[in-house]
């Protein structure tokens, strides 16, 4: 396995440095841009307001896209590496914090 990189991704027109393994970084720069694209569509409702609020939203709405492609694809998220949902959850969690940082900042 190699080496973490830092890579840049840009989310409702803000930069996040990411560190993600390089064979990880298409997949992780396509992620980012899903989640802006879901971010962008529940800010431009004007229903919810914060940043924060509105990843919440969208990490709902993607839990709940990926639930149920998991039970029309026969899968189940019990069977998920728990690695990857790990780090998957810490990169949620880095990404809310350094949120936090720029709304206080």
């Amino acid at each position: 396995m190699s080496h973490p990189n830092t890579v840049t991704v840009r989310i409702l027109d803000k930069d996040y440095q990411v560190a993600c393994p390089e064979e990880q970084q298409a997949e992780l720069i396509v992620s980012a841009k899903y989640l802006d694209k879901q971010m962008r569509a529940i800010r431009d409702t004007g229903k919810v307001i914060g940043v924060e609020r509105i990843a919440v939203m969208a990490a709902l709405n993607i839990s709940y896209e990926l639930l149920k492609a998991s039970e029309q694809g026969g899968g189940d998220l019990a069977d998920a590496a728990p690695e990857d949902v790990r780090q998957l959850n810490q990169k949620i969690d880095d990404a809310l914090y350094h949120l936090r940082q720029l709304e206080i900042g």
